[in-house]
């Protein structure tokens, strides 16, 4: 099931498909603003960008660190058990 699914991921990171994805307005305004030595446009558009591109990264940190925390406490909780067993195997070795 893993296998499949990274081998799907890995097939979508690798193939990329040459897109344009600036429309042609806001490439002219880029374009027309920087040559007319204002670029408060440009710096507002790059930092749209930006944020746009730090918010899939976010989201994926945050659930990085809710899967890790979830399983620390469960590794927490497995070795509680482990150590209750071996005390009650200890209890009953010891009164034999």
């Amino acid at each position: 099931m893993y296998k499949k699914i990274f081998l799907l991921a890995a097939i979508l990171v690798l193939t990329q498909i040459d897109a344009v994805a600036q429309c042609a307005m806001c490439r002219t305004t880029v374009e027309s603003t920087i040559s007319n030595g204002r670029s408060n446009i440009a710096t507002g558009l790059n930092t749209g960008i930006l944020y746009l591109l730090a918010a899939p990264y976010l989201i994926v940190a945050a659930i990085a660190f809710l899967w890790f925390r979830q399983s620390k406490q469960e590794q927490q909780a497995r070795l509680a058990k482990l150590q209750l067993r071996q005390k009650v195997s200890q209890l009953f070795s010891s009164q034999s």
